[in-house]
C-alpha cells in the first residue's frame, strides 16, 4: 500500500477503535473531541473521547517496516501522543490503541516493543491492542 493510503487506513482504524471502545466500556464515544491540556490550557483534539470525558483514546494504526525494523518516525509520533495524554485530564483513563502487528524478527508486537522500550514514559497511560479479529485488549 502506498503512503498516501495512510490517512484513510488511520481513519478506518480510529472508527474501529471507537466502536470497540463503546462496546468494551459501555459508554458513548466522540471522534476528534477537544479536551483542554497543559498549563496554560489549550485545546487538543483526541481521536476518541467518551461523552463524559472519563476516557481518552489516541489511535495508531502502525506497522513494522517492510524489513521488520522499528518505524523510528512513528515511535516519535507515538511519544508525542504520550505527551498530549500525560497533559490531559488527570482523572481520565488514558489509552493508546495500537494495531496488533507482530514481527517475527523481533518476536513481539509493535505495542510490546513500545512498552518494553518506552514504557517508562507512560505514567498512567495504558497500551491496548486491536487484533485482526477486532479484539480490543489491554497489555500488561
Amino acid at each position: 500500500m502506498a503512503n498516501s493510503d495512510n490517512p484513510k487506513r488511520g481513519k478506518v482504524f480510529q472508527q474501529k477503535v471507537l466502536a470497540l471502545a463503546c462496546k468494551e466500556f459501555k459508554k458513548n464515544f466522540i471522534e476528534e473531541k477537544a479536551v483542554m491540556i497543559g498549563k496554560p490550557e489549550k485545546e487538543h483534539r483526541f481521536d476518541c473521547v467518551s461523552s463524559d470525558s472519563s476516557i481518552i483514546i489516541e489511535c495508531k494504526c502502525y506497522s513494522w517496516t517492510k524489513g521488520n525494523n522499528v518505524p523510528s518516525a512513528k515511535m516519535s509520533t507515538l511519544n508525542e501522543a504520550v505527551l498530549y495524554l500525560r497533559n490531559s485530564e488527570t482523572s481520565a483513563l488514558k489509552i493508546i490503541a495500537l494495531k496488533k502487528d507482530f514481527s517475527t524478527k523481533k518476536n513481539e508486537t509493535l505495542a510490546q516493543y513500545y512498552l518494553r522500550t518506552y514504557g517508562h514514559l507512560l505514567a498512567d497511560i495504558q497500551i491496548w491492542e486491536v487484533d485482526e479479529d477486532d479484539h480490543f485488549y489491554k497489555l500488561v
